[in-house]
């Protein structure tokens, strides 16, 4: 291979990868953030429906700190038809700034995702949490259930930043989960 058709292949490998891990266009990620603050448990409230996540409920994220600086990630489902547990553990880190919630998380060995949370409580009870694109969103909360206006208040503003929200699922996190917490 040329040494110019190698330069090629490595930029176009590596604005691929950049893309993965960006954020959705026209959305900024949350400043002033708190990475102390927004550690421990969030419970899913609601979610675009993907693969990997697929007849999950009662899921939860947990968030601790890792050795080496970054970010444990803990998430954890229950597929209430079958019985089972499915729990996926993962890496994140800031992509520049710490004081700006932006960042790249990995459950598959070199894989980075975007993991930008684009609104935020002032004390950390909910947020609303893109991916790279507006194919993914999730809407998180320290308690099992969300005020409905707070809900409402956060669908409008997703669907301010042109997110397709009549795709949203709503999370089973009832009665149905005790038994699995």
């Amino acid at each position: 291979m040329s040494p110019r058709i190698a330069r090629i292949a490595a930029l176009s490998i590596s604005l691929m990868l950049s893309a993965c891990t960006g954020t959705p266009k026209g959305t900024q990620p949350v400043t002033g953030f708190e990475l102390e603050r927004y550690l421990g448990q969030w419970y899913e409230i609601a979610r675009f429906d993907h693969s990997f996540e697929r007849g999950l409920d009662c899921v939860t994220a947990d968030y601790s700190m890792r050795d080496d600086g970054g970010v444990r990630v803990i998430n954890r489902g229950v597929n209430l038809t079958e019985q089972e547990v499915d729990e996926a553990e993962g890496r994140a880190y800031f992509v520049r700034d710490e004081r700006v919630a932006h960042l790249k998380v990995s459950f598959f060995g070199p894989f980075y995702g975007g993991y930008n949370v684009l609104a935020l409580d002032d004390e950390y009870h909910w947020a609303l949490v893109a991916g790279p694109t507006r194919d993914y969103l999730w809407i998180l909360a320290r308690e099992p259930e969300l005020d409905p206006g707070i809900y409402r208040d956060l669908i409008d503003r997703a669907e301010r930043m042109a997110f397709p929200v009549n795709e949203l699922i709503e999370v089973e996190q009832g009665e149905a989960c005790n038994d699995w917490r």
